[in-house]
């Protein structure tokens, strides 16, 4: 009775926190327990294997090996435009069904975890160009890698979760017999790449000062236009206006127009020559100028005479002594040619 306790006691076993235990019953899988304390039948009846399912594992692939056949590395790989690559990671991945991992394959680390990995990170580059791996798209090589040998593992039954991809230092990079002109193609892109990025900050710099002095002159044209539109139309209407007068009085209106007009253009000028037809060719010279600065001095001195053609006997009229008095000799040396005509 005691050896029969003793040897029942033999099936108490302790599975320890972050493991889980197969137990296996003849050879053949009967249950999986977790931690804590736990029993099973004592051997040789059933027997139990304990796996650790927290552990992060890892396996590298890529290998430097030569294959003789070809003569490339194990870590060359073709892509899709018919280059070569060599690429070198780690897969870490842990266990998430200790039964699957023990029962579904003979060797699961060596003949499907890593073939596995290989065959995903072969189907992944072999949909890219080479420059895109090797540059543009180096980044997204582990996380699709990833992907697609989680869909592998679980196919297969594996019982294995990959935790992550890590690429390792110049993981991704051409033959050496080619290193060097693909450094030069590296580069070339990126000069290119700097090169737009300059143009685009120049763009960026000119373009919305372009707009804006675009959009200055615009405002300024419609602002140009809507000034001549006003003075068109208010010239049109005082246009109507004047005719109405004119057809009111027009001798009137002839006259006003006239002394408006020569207001105007005797405002501009600061020498007159006035014709008066009753000695001949003598003329009359006022210089209107000097006569308005001896006003603005307030001084009484007469205007000098500068005669155009000999002038025996009609001297100019003294300046008088204030605006007005000067107004009214223009006013009567018009009058005069008036009448003379």
């Amino acid at each position: 009775m005691v050896v029969v306790v003793i040897w029942m006691g033999t099936g108490i076993f302790i599975v320890q926190e972050g493991q889980q235990a197969v137990i296996t019953r003849f050879g053949k899988y009967s249950a999986t327990v977790g931690a804590g304390f736990n029993w099973r039948l004592p051997y040789p009846i059933e027997r139990h294997d304990t796996l650790n399912v927290t552990q992060i594992r890892s396996v590298d692939v890529g290998r430097d090996n030569v294959i003789r056949a070809t003569g490339l590395k194990e870590s060359a790989m073709l892509t899709e435009d018919e280059n070569i690559v060599e690429i070198k990671f780690a897969v870490q991945y842990r266990l998430n069904d200790a039964r699957a991992w023990l029962f579904e394959s003979k060797n699961p680390q060596e003949a499907v975890v890593q073939a596995a990995a290989e065959t995903a990170v072969r189907e992944v580059v072999g949909k890219m160009r080479m420059d895109t791996a090797l540059a543009e798209e180096r980044d997204q090589i582990g996380p699709r890698v990833r992907v697609l040998m989680q869909q592998i593992l679980d196919r297969y039954k594996i019982g294995a979760e990959v935790v992550g991809i890590n690429l390792q230092q110049g993981g991704v990079r051409p033959p050496e017999q080619v290193q060097a002109a693909f450094d030069d193609v590296l580069r070339a892109a990126q000069e290119r790449e700097r090169a737009k990025n300059e143009a685009q900050a120049y763009a960026n710099d000119v373009i919305p000062r372009a707009v804006g002095a675009a959009s200055r002159l615009a405002q300024e044209a419609e602002g140009y236009k809507a000034r001549i539109v006003a003075q068109a139309q208010g010239d049109g209407q005082r246009f109507k206006l004047l005719l109405t007068e004119y057809q009111r009085a027009p001798q009137v209106t002839r006259d006003r127009l006239y002394l408006e007009s020569m207001q105007q253009i005797y405002s501009n000028v600061t020498k007159v020559m006035v014709e008066t037809r009753q000695g001949g060719n003598n003329m009359l010279f006022l210089p209107l100028d000097r006569i308005l600065q001896q006003v603005s001095a307030g001084g009484m001195a007469a205007a000098p005479e500068a005669p155009a053609a000999p002038v025996p006997s009609t001297t100019a009229p003294p300046a008088s002594s204030s605006a007005a008095d000067a107004a009214r000799n223009r006013e009567n040396a018009r009058g005069r040619e008036r009448e003379t005509r």
